[in-house]
Order: C-alpha cells, then structure tokens, then sequence
C-alpha cells in the first residue's frame, strides 16, 4: 500500500470532514492493529503502518492538512511533503513510534536515559572536644573525579563529537518484545548513554572524569558530636561525561577528652576533693572549654558521689541557641600520707567524736545491733 497513490483520509477510514479527535482515535486503532512488533516479519503490516503514520503526520496538522485538501499529494512534492522528501513519516526509531501510540504505560518514560550522577563520597573527620565546642575550619585534601580539562566532560577527543548510538537511535534504551509484553532494558551499545564515542578523550579514556587530589574547606560548627554528618553539595565524584557531581559527606569523630566525659549536650566530670574540704566547704576551680575559669561551691558535709549541677556550662546546642550543664560528681578522697603532727590532730578529733558528726554510719550500726539482737 503507498500512501503517495491512496487518499490519506482513505487510509485511515475517516470523512474529510473528520475532526482532529476522529482522525486520531483511528489512527491508534490501526496503529495498534498494524504495529511491526505485534506483527513480526510481516512486511504488509509494516507498509500499512508506514501509510497510516504518514497519513496521520499530514492530516493532524493544520497547515498540511489544508494544503493536502487543497492540492492532494502534489502539495508534498519536491521535499515538501509530511516526513520529508521521501514521504516518511519521522518518527525516528521503533521505540519512538510505540510510545506515541500507547504512551508511558507501555514503553516507560521515553527519551533519551538521564546521565548518571556521580557517586556520594564519604570522608571520617577526628577532632578534638574543644574544636567540638568552639567550632573549626579544616581544610582536607580526598582523592576526587572531577570533569576532564582536556575534553570539558564530553570523553570525546578534542575535535570530535560522539555519535548517536545506530542501536538505540540515541534513546539510551532498548525494547524487546516477551510474549504480550515490551520490556525496555538500557542499551548495551552506549550503555544508556544514547551516544558513542568513536575517538575517547585520551586523558580520561572516554569517561569525561579523571581522579586527582582536591583540597577542601570545611566549617566544622559549634556542638558537633560523634555520628554528625556535614554535606558539601557536588563536591563528590563527578558523574560520567559531563553528568552532575555526587555529594561529599563528612563524618565527625570526637575523640574522647582527658577530663570530661559527653552526653549530648553535658558535660560530666569526677573531681577528688579532701576529706577536710568534704567536712569544712570550700571552693575549686574548674577549667572550662570556653577558656573561662569554673568556680565551683563545695558546701560543708558533702558525701562522696554528690553531683553538682552548673547551668550553662556544657557544650553548644548544635545549630541552636544556648549550653547543656556540666555535672561534677564529687570524689571525698581519704589521705594516705600523714605526718606525726596530722596524725597526732585526728587522734584528737578521734577523741573527741560523739558519733553525730557521721550520722549516715551511726545509722547503719544501729540497724546492724537491732538486726542481730544487740
């Protein structure tokens, strides 16, 4: 059947004063009926898909459709017909033509596949708990694929341009027919891409990127912890050919601190103190991470394990206002090492106990005579 010799209003059934809906409606109709994949090896249907497309090409177009009503196929002659000089319609490859037919449903997204992006990078960072505190800028230095400067991230030789890929007509993907079903797969000629490189950039070897060290600034802010994780938006590998960056992702480590241990956003600490302070009060100086001296009130006949809680002294909210606490648990330390005349003292307070001054164990020996019957 040639369209050139058959009324185009024929080849699709319709009136000439069909609308735009009618003559498309018919056209899916036999489209679907006459399709090469439902209909393999059958070379008529192929030629009455061919017809039915270029009839459909001229007639849904205003501007064609009147000048075929007007001068019938003359008006398409010397190149100037629907499709072309060779009267074809241009639906470009197979894969094409189906999806104007029976849309996404049947064929996926269409079009060319979207360049793959480049791989997120992850780099672990170990800081100090005062440069969790106060904050920091590091510069780092990573291994990196960045966009190849002798080709700008095409993989083509200087010069040269990839081509369009023959398999897949530059779609980036492929359709097979499985019984009553197309499954589309990527191409395995240009790998998805849609295009092939005849002459690779000799530098990157076709791939668009080349690894070479890159140095990077990162602000570490106050009140990071352990497991906080930073983002540096494209600073990741760079994607094949000219394809968009990963991301960069910077984990934090503290590392563990003589003095303070960390819970969130507050800081613990265990200060011994003497037994003479424990009894009598007193004060002790704390260093803070701030730089600021901490002073801290011991009240008299504080108990060994006693917290003291101060308000504001801890770490930084992380990307908020305000401080955690810092809690001090006191430690009563017993002397060791005395001499005779520190002997000789507490012989004398000895002396003089009457056993109120510690009530906490004249309670417990009590418990013990009335437990065991005196």
């Amino acid at each position: 059947m040639s369209a050139t010799e058959i009324d185009f209003y024929e080849v699709l059934g319709v009136s000439r004063d069909a609308d735009g809906a009618a003559i498309k409606s018919a056209y899916r109709k036999l489209a679907m009926k006459h399709h090469p994949d439902r209909n393999p090896g059958c070379k008529d249907s192929e030629n009455t898909f061919k017809a039915i497309s270029v009839a459909y090409d001229c007639l849904k177009d205003p501007q064609k459709r009147a000048a075929y009503d007007q001068y019938g196929h003359a008006a398409f002659q010397n190149g100037g017909g629907p499709g072309g000089a060779h009267g074809n319609a241009d639906f470009g490859d197979i894969g094409d033509i189906f999806e104007t037919i029976f849309g996404s449903a049947f064929g996926g997204g269409g079009g060319r596949a979207r360049p793959r992006r480049g791989a997120d990078l992850r780099y672990d960072m170990e800081i100090g708990l005062e440069e969790a505190f106060h904050g920091k800028s590091s510069e780092i230095e990573i291994e990196v694929s960045k966009a190849c400067d002798t080709c700008h991230g095409s993989g083509a030789q200087p010069g040269t341009h990839a081509r369009t890929c023959n398999l897949c007509g530059g779609q980036g993907n492929v359709r097979a027919k499985q019984g009553f079903f197309v499954v589309e797969r990527p191409c395995p000629n240009c790998h998805g891409a849609g295009e092939v490189i005849t002459s690779p950039c000799r530098d990157c070897r076709g791939e668009g990127r080349v690894d070479v060290p890159q140095k990077l600034e990162v602000d570490i802010p106050p009140g990071v912890d352990t497991g906080t994780r930073i983002r540096l938006s494209g600073k990741g590998e760079a994607g094949p050919r000219g394809a968009p960056a990963g991301d960069l992702y910077i984990f934090v480590h503290v590392k563990p601190h003589e003095i303070f241990q960390r819970e969130g956003t507050t800081l613990a600490t265990r200060v011994p103190i003497s037994f003479t302070m424990a009894a009598l009060g007193g004060s002790i100086e704390i260093p803070g991470l701030d730089g600021e001296e901490l002073t801290l009130e011991i009240p008299a006949g504080i108990q060994s394990g006693k917290q003291l809680r101060q308000r504001g002294a801890g770490m930084p909210v992380l990307q908020g206002r305000g401080r955690g606490d810092m809690v001090v648990e006191i430690a009563v330390e017993t002397p060791t090492k005395l001499t005779k005349e520190q002997r000789a003292v507490l012989e004398q307070f000895r002396d003089l106990e009457t056993g109120d001054e510690c009530p906490q164990s004249q309670g417990f020996f009590e418990k013990i005579r009335t437990a065991f019957g005196g």
